[in-house]
């Protein structure tokens, strides 16, 4: 079923119909991902939980279930930092179309020793940005297979301020943690920027969208047992934060737009409405790193050579 072509406002609070489409959503069971597949389910699609861990894959549909009457949701086993198991993963969907795919899953580390993958590439790049560029290639035939199909990438704010070293893309040479994971977000942007440039020269009908959920903290985020408990102590604590940021459920308005939204177009940029960081959903300007063709080639090219695979040639 094609996107609705109805005009009215976008509300957060009133998503638009989205009954016997499809979605898969990496990381679904926890975070911004467990809230983008909530807010999915509520339109009565069916939405599929990526997951690596069967437990919390369980309890983020149970934890669906019970804020979703008649929810269509269930879950698939997805570990992105092993490429040789994608094709698996991708076969036991067990559907004949994808109507759109939410790459949200991923790994943040706080601290060294740098870690590595099954297949010996930097942990964070390699599941945040590897693994999800080579799901996307192994996903295409489905997701060409739908009306209107939408890969929505989930960016992060933390990004902006980064810079690729395509010389180092695997943090060999110099490894800090959050700068990594930063960079690892940005490869993705760039990723998701890039496989809409080569699907409209192509011509195809599936679009390519980058969304970020500005500042989201578990701290302002409501409780969802057993996937996430918010205690009152914490709640007052941060009550000044909510001034400028917000929770996860907020944080995952600006993906649901990107996937759901008729007026979304690929190539496009969705986060926050006020200062990228909290807020309603709204389009924002592409950053201006985002526009550079040259090293989203490059970083293509590399990507294609380290898992493999081409998404779209």
């Amino acid at each position: 079923m094609a996107p609705s072509s109805s005009m009215a406002p976008w509300k957060v609070g009133r998503l638009p119909r989205a009954d016997g489409r499809v979605f898969l959503v990496t990381g679904g069971n926890a975070g911004i991902g467990y809230f983008v597949a909530e807010q999915l389910s509520s339109t009565g699609a069916t939405v599929v939980l990526g997951s690596r861990n069967a437990a919390k894959a369980e309890a983020a549909t149970a934890a669906i279930r019970a804020h979703v009457a008649g929810a269509r949701v269930r879950a698939v086993r997805l570990d992105l930092a092993d490429l040789s198991s994608l094709a698996t993963a991708v076969k036991s969907l067990e559907v004949d179309r994808l109507d759109g795919v939410v790459h949200n899953a991923g790994v943040a580390l706080d601290d060294p020793p740098r870690e590595e993958t099954a297949d010996g590439h930097e942990l964070m790049f390699g599941t945040n940005h590897l693994g999800h560029f080579a799901l996307t290639g192994l996903l295409m035939p489905l997701l060409s297979a739908a009306p209107a199909a939408r890969v929505v990438t989930v960016g992060s704010f933390a990004a902006k301020s980064e810079r690729l070293d395509l010389d180092d893309l695997q943090s060999r040479a110099d490894y800090r943690p959050q700068r990594t994971y930063g960079r690892s977000k940005l490869a993705q942007m760039y990723f998701g920027v890039e496989l809409d440039r080569r699907l409209r020269a192509a011509g195809g009908t599936v679009a390519s969208v980058v969304a970020h959920p500005g500042g989201a903290l578990d701290s302002l985020t409501p409780s969802r047992p057993p996937v996430h408990t918010r205690t009152t102590g914490v709640r007052l604590g941060t009550a000044p934060a909510a001034l400028l940021l917000q929770g996860k459920h907020a944080g995952a308005w600006p993906v649901v737009r990107a996937v759901l939204d008729p007026v979304v177009r690929g190539g496009e940029l969705w986060g926050p409405r006020v200062f990228g960081l909290r807020g309603e959903p709204r389009r924002e300007p592409l950053w201006n790193h985002l526009t550079d063709t040259a090293v989203a080639t490059r970083l293509w090219e590399a990507s294609s050579d380290l898992t493999g695979t081409d998404p779209y040639p």
